[in-house]
């Protein structure tokens, strides 16, 4: 297998693996539970504290590649992760638990970054978009497949399953990543923005932590308020630091390029829809509708399905239609199938459900690879890796937003119905909402050039292609 092929593959197993542990643990709570003898609801410390490792960490990853090399910093993340991994498996109380899912947290947070750091550096422009398809998709499927996976391994193995599967994985990962991957530094690189992290890492922190848990009833509304509250002051004050940082940790004057703009603010305004709908669909089928998990798990894998046969026509589409046009018209097609989601009921066919969901994977996987791909069209070199760690950071918080302003809307719904229990009727709302706020990036895709992204694209700018035409006329 060809180096352009293969690295990707190795990023994307990577990421793959942190996705659906992310969220495979959730249907395995009570099960390990009862095995550390815990109460279930005190086990929520194990979410939350990877939550928060994660965002804590993720603004440093850009510096810590520069400095140490992004082969060795990727494949010391993997093997971070893999320790956590083990930790978990091995843990025999709460705390022992919440310090292994830590470990994993601080891992994670540097494989995501990097590993997109890696490959925009390890693959020519022209065939990024085709790589960037490979990459994408852990962040789409992980979380769809993740409960339904962990509800499996539970049933039929042990949960201890769910993290000692990523050993193998990990060190296959850590060997192709050391054999086919450059250990590109960065000389003279400035001093680490200690302040700047710490600021960063509590306004992501509180951000993420705080959007996360909203309207999920896990904390006080109290504390929820003073989480986002904090998160937002700190990131606040780490904005007026960075003005006077030559070497920020998070990059804003990267939001300048139209490109990333695209992507750091039109992306997550779209990103909210993805975050929603893998919190909203399973809950409705199960709560509303009354299936399964395993029926509803099987329902929801479908919008994986199509995620995943995307990939084959994903450079095709793009090369041939640019990424500003698809980007406009493929957010409109993508929110409107979001927004059909709404339209299930108990009595609809299951062949309506997974072709709608099938569908709509398809084109949110698409403007998923797109928005992700275009971030890095006009960034510098020596500014790759604070792209990278900015791009995942607005993700983070895109999706943690997602899930609060779904869950908001379901339980507002609620009261206003007067009920006490959740029905199939009140997620559509939700449904409709999200939607709209994905549809809303259009204003910002609406902004780009026409030839955005040209060399990504394998297309003539604007210019040479009107210069081409003049000489032909």
């Amino acid at each position: 297998m060809s180096r352009e092929r293969l690295i990707p593959l190795i990023v994307a197993v990577a990421l793959f693996m942190e996705n659906m542990d992310a969220t495979v643990i959730a249907t395995s709570l009570p099960a390990i539970a009862a095995d550390i003898k815990t109460d279930p609801l005190a086990l929520k410390l194990a979410v939350t504290s990877y939550l928060l490792s994660l965002a804590v960490f993720i603004p440093a990853s850009g510096w810590t590649a520069d400095r140490f090399g992004a082969r060795t910093v990727f494949s010391a993340a993997i093997a971070v992760f893999v320790i956590g991994s083990i930790g978990c498996a091995l843990s025999g109380s709460l705390e022992a638990f919440v310090v292994s899912r830590i470990l994993q947290g601080m891992g994670g947070a540097m494989m995501t970054p990097v590993g997109r750091l890696v490959l925009v550096r390890s693959i020519d422009k022209r065939k990024l978009v085709d790589a960037m398809a490979w990459v994408t998709m852990p962040a789409l499927v992980g979380p769809i497949i993740g409960p339904p996976v962990g509800g499996f391994i539970t049933t039929y193995a042990t949960w201890h399953w769910i993290f000692l599967i990523n050993v193998p994985i990990g060190l296959a990962g850590i060997a192709l990543a050391l054999r086919n991957i450059e250990d590109v530094r960065v000389e003279g690189l400035e001093r680490f923005d200690i302040v700047g992290m710490v600021l960063s890492g509590l306004g992501v922190a509180g951000l993420a932590f705080g959007l996360s848990v909203a309207g999920l009833g896990i904390l006080p509304n109290s504390i929820v308020v003073a989480l986002v509250a904090g998160g937002a002051v700190a990131m606040t004050a780490y904005a007026l630091h960075a003005r006077h940082t030559p070497a920020p940790v998070l990059d804003f004057s990267l939001v300048r390029l139209p490109t990333f703009r695209a992507n750091v603010i039109g992306g997550s305004l779209f990103r909210i829809g993805i975050g929603s709908l893998s919190f909203l669909l399973p809950l409705m089928l199960q709560l509303g509708f009354h299936l399964s998990p395993l029926q509803s798990g099987l329902i929801t894998f479908t919008a994986a399905v199509g995620a995943f046969a995307m990939k084959a026509f994903a450079g095709r589409i793009i090369r041939r239609v640019g990424f500003q046009r698809l980007l406009i018209v493929n957010a409109l097609i993508s929110s409107a199938f979001t927004a059909c989601c709404a339209l299930f009921t108990p009595a609809t066919p299951f062949a309506v459900m997974i072709g709608i969901l099938l569908i709509g994977g398809f084109f949110r996987s698409l403007q998923f690879t797109a928005t992700n791909t275009i971030a890095y069209a006009d960034v510098e070199p020596q500014r790759m890796s604070r792209a990278t760690s900015l791009v995942s950071v607005a993700q983070q918080l895109s999706i943690s937003a997602g899930v609060a302003i779904g869950a908001f809307v379901v339980e507002l719904s609620v009261r206003l119905h007067g009920g006490t229990a959740i029905t199939a009727a009140d997620f559509q709302p939700a449904f409709l909402v999200v939607s709209a706020i994905a549809a809303s990036s259009v204003f910002v895709f609406l902004t780009l050039p026409r030839d955005a992204g040209a060399q990504l694209a394998n297309r003539a700018p604007i210019a040479a292609a009107d210069a081409a035409d003049q000489r032909v006329g």
